[in-house]
């Protein structure tokens, strides 16, 4: 069964890159670019576009970190950073593109990692601590959000019911936020009691994972939000906090509905939340954070997934043929 799978992933693999080829096709095909639009991706001036280029190195970096985090807490020291580094870039350049990212995610990390010999409950537990690093980072920002700029609700007014937009509700969604980071850094310091499930158990990480998953979310989520902040126009650009805001409520959108990048959730929410900048320059900078963090990502992602399948399958033709050849030796000496 194993020798059989040996097999069968390379072609997932393949089928994986097909698909994701099919999504960057239908990405340019689908989105009619207006005129408008054109000129203001041509307006942003080259400064602000190695801007936001560097922005999305800084999430990627992060994301790597991500996984880096987990690893430590599962106590595997054992792998690369340059491994980690390149298992992380085309896990998260391949999900947020396909969607499903827990599912595809944990996919692509547990036919990289399981050759650096961590299996499947390693791979779930390092999946989940991942996904929960996310959660944590959008939960702290959000609540410091809400907390300091509470009007920045108002924003999402006619996407959420009208109680939830006032800035008294913000202030509590904010402390309720904040409030819960809280307790998860209490429960690290006391060790609260694992989650078991099974032969699937989740533990509180140590504090100085936990100090690290701080630093390392809220650095992705800014890097991300700074694609499209230095991607809008300085002529009515709402300022960070506000783009951050509308970011963290329009991504975390994307990711529930689980269309391939956010596709037209995504938009729409960007759009509606910034009615006072001009709607070309908006889908301009969405553009410019489309292409920088999702499309450029997944032509990289696209030819490591090549590489490593077509080197996997090698060696399991090797391995094949040599254990073919093996037989009949091993019958002679029995």
């Amino acid at each position: 069964m194993k020798r059989a799978l040996e097999f069968v992933w390379p072609i997932v693999g393949v089928a994986a890159v097909l698909v994701a080829f099919w999504l960057l096709a239908r990405e340019f095909r689908g989105e009619a670019v207006r005129h408008d639009v054109i000129e203001a991706l041509c307006a942003i001036p080259s400064g602000r576009y190695v801007a936001a280029a560097l922005s999305t190195l800084v999430a990627y970096a992060a994301l790597a970190w991500y996984d880096r985090i987990a690893l430590i807490h599962l106590g595997v020291r054992h792998i690369s950073w340059t491994f980690v580094s390149l298992c992380s870039f085309t896990t998260y350049a391949l999900s947020h593109n396909i969607g499903a990212s827990v599912f595809s995610g944990a996919m692509v990390r547990y036919r990289a990692y399981s050759t650096k010999g961590l299996d499947a409950a390693q791979v779930a537990i390092l999946v989940t601590l991942c996904s929960f690093t996310f959660l944590l980072g959008t939960t702290l920002l959000g609540g410091l959000v809400l907390l300091l700029e509470p009007e920045q609700l108002l924003r999402l007014k006619g996407l959420l019911p009208q109680a939830l937009t006032e800035e008294g509700a913000a202030t509590v969604i904010g402390l309720l936020c904040v409030g819960s980071v809280f307790l998860y850094i209490i429960g690290t310091i006391k060790r609260f009691k694992p989650m078991q499930i099974g032969r699937f158990r989740l533990e509180y990480p140590r504090p100085e994972i936990a100090a690290r998953q701080m630093i390392a979310a809220p650095m992705e989520l800014l890097g991300a939000a700074g694609i499209i902040y230095f991607a809008l126009p300085a002529d009515g650009n709402p300022g960070f906090f506000a783009v951050l805001a509308v970011f963290l409520a329009s991504f975390s959108a994307g990711l529930v509905s689980n269309a391939p990048g956010g596709l037209g959730v995504f938009e729409l929410i960007f759009i509606k939340a910034m009615p006072a900048v001009a709607k070309s320059k908006v889908l301009a900078a969405l553009l410019v954070f489309r292409l920088f963090y999702l499309l450029i990502p997944l032509a990289f992602a696209l030819v490591v997934v090549l590489l490593f399948e077509r080197r996997r399958l090698v060696e399991a033709l090797r391995d094949r043929h040599d254990g073919t050849n093996g037989s009949p030796r091993s019958l002679a000496q029995d």
